[in-house]
């Protein structure tokens, strides 16, 4: 009882003082507000989920009052951070499989699937993360090693880049694969009319893989939310959902167990669900937000698959491909157009930009503010660059220092004056939306901001940096990172910079990621993560 009565005495003191009561005051900061000035603050007020005010120290204390302050310290605090694009449903799902990523060698790969069934004993062993270009030996693997490991056991595991599958011949029987079988948008494999056991983008879907179950669609979900709040995220773009999926997100949002933000591309993989959504309308709340198609327009540049105008410099006559035959990505586009809904598709080689591109331009002649997207974007032509004008271009930095050390050979010197050219493709839009298409890289956004600025790796190779005609400045990236991925989403209203009327997400660093040395940006760690006003790490 009296405690009730202390705290209602202090509530009326509180009203009289004349101050506006809010949730949540925070004071003593270092803000990067991210705001059109780009200016700082040094404290900001929440009510509601939302910024209520932003300014200094006396302003805030001045005119709020709450019986939650929190004092900053002088630590550096930015808007949450948006990864405009990732898997985070596939992170969460890879958290219950065989973690091949680091792998130096085949054999390795192998140890790792033995150690992990002993662990296991799962009757159908996936995994993800190998790259060949990691090994000494730079060539993509054959099943003979994986047959005699697990001759009744099946096993897919997939590449790092998520457009390769290997496959033992349990698998190949399972799913009814064999020498004369036949895929279009994607390549089977074979050495000396064999199968070897690896299958490129389309013929990937050939493999019966089980489905996961709801516990452990649930699961992931919230998995992949517990490991992206721990890096300061608080929207995610989900690059390819299915309906199952995003009705669950939905579900576990709304019993408040999934408080991630996520605007979900749906894929475009099959016409019904195409058709679904656009009948149904854009669907928005505010943590979900469902008004784009992911569309695949070619494979990876590591597999090959990315499908470019010239041959490979390093494979014979092969040109990588396109998913869909060429007419289907007009037929798609059409469809989008004359709806609400953004295209996003995915394009890295040269010839998928062009033709996708050329598409975009076509069909949305006379129509504005569309903000489609290209992903990626990662092999232009000298030519195209300029259709960017009105194409929002959607890229991942550290794609290009993963993949520096072997693109040249495969695509030439020529090629590579187009390619991972962010400063150009900022300059021809005006602004540019940043993500790590994680598991593919890092889910780190840091590695993001300091590939994007420095463009070396953590060791600091190549000296001098790659292709730094390219590097972006530090406010862009972070920009790319907050306010301009916002854009990319229709959300800059709400989202993307901490000022007044918008949701009170922010995050609170360790470092000053717009003063320290570029070689200490790797360092960057968050020490709490907020969503709503809500401390959610």
């Amino acid at each position: 009882m009296r405690k009730i009565l202390l705290f209602f005495l202090f509530s009326l003191l509180l009203v009289s003082c004349g101050k506006e009561t809010v949730d949540l005051i925070v004071i003593n900061s270092k803000t990067y507000t991210v705001n059109e000035d780009f200016s700082k603050a040094d404290a900001f007020a929440i009510k509601d989920g939302k910024f209520v005010a932003v300014g200094t120290n006396q302003e805030i204390q001045d005119n709020y009052q709450s019986l939650d302050t929190l004092d900053a310290k002088e630590q550096i605090i930015i808007p949450g951070i948006i990864d405009a694009h990732c898997h985070f449903y596939r992170l969460g799902l890879q958290q219950q499989k065989v973690d091949l990523e680091g792998t130096k060698s085949y054999d390795e790969v192998l140890d790792t699937l033995v150690a992990f069934q002993k662990r296991k004993n799962t009757n159908f062993i996936t995994g993800r993360g190998w790259d060949q270009n990691d090994w000494e030996v730079k060539e993509f693997p054959t099943k003979e090693k994986l047959d005699q490991l697990f001759p009744t056991i099946p096993v897919a595991i997939t590449r790092v880049d998520g457009h390769a599958l290997l496959v033992n011949q349990a698998a190949l029987n399972l799913s009814s694969i064999n020498e004369s079988t036949q895929v279009s948008g994607g390549e089977i494999i074979k050495k000396n009319g064999r199968i070897t056991g690896v299958l490129i983008d389309a013929a990937m879907d050939f493999i019966k893989i089980p489905e996961p179950s709801t516990e452990e669609s649930i699961q992931a979900l919230l998995n992949a939310q517990k490991i992206c709040f721990s890096y300061g995220l608080t929207t995610i773009d989900d690059a390819g959902l299915d309906k199952t999926t995003i009705d669950l997100i939905d579900n576990l949002q709304k019993n408040n167990r999934l408080k991630m933000r996520i605007y979900a591309m749906v894929s475009a993989d099959k016409q019904a669900q195409i058709d679904y959504y656009i009948k149904k309308g854009i669907y928005k709340t505010d943590r979900l937000n469902v008004r784009s198609f992911k569309v695949y327009g070619d494979g990876a540049l590591g597999s090959r698959g990315a499908a470019m105008r010239q041959p490979y410099s390093d494979r014979e006559n092969h040109y990588g491909a396109l998913i869909f035959p060429p007419e289907r990505y007009r037929e798609i586009a059409k469809q989008i157009a004359a709806s609400e809904f953004q295209m996003n598709t995915h394009a890295i080689g040269d010839s998928a930009n062009t033709w996708l591109l050329k598409i975009y331009k076509e069909v949305l002649k006379d129509k504005e503010n569309k903000r489609w997207r290209i992903e990626h974007a990662q092999i232009i032509s000298k030519l195209d660059f300029q259709n960017f004008n009105n194409i929002l271009p959607s890229v991942q930095p550290t794609h290009a220092t993963s993949d520096m050390y072997w693109a040249e050979e495969r695509i030439g010197k020529d090629r590579m004056a187009g390619a991972y050219a962010y400063r150009n493709l900022l300059n021809r839009y005006g602004k540019i939306a940043l993500g790590t298409d994680f598991p593919v890289e890092k889910v780190n956004p840091f590695l993001t901001l300091y590939a994007a600025t420095n463009r070396v790796d953590l060791e600091g190779f190549p000296e001098g940096g790659f292709q730094m005609e390219n590097a972006l400045r530090r406010e862009e990236a972070l920009k790319g990172m907050t306010i301009w991925a916002a854009y990319s989403n229709f959300e800059e209203e709400e989202k993307g910079s901490i000022e007044i009327g918008k949701f009170a997400d922010f995050v609170i660093l360790n470092q000053d990621i717009m003063k320290v040395e570029g070689k200490e940006l790797p360092k960057t760690k968050a020490i709490a993560t907020y969503v709503n006003g809500e401390k959610v790490y």
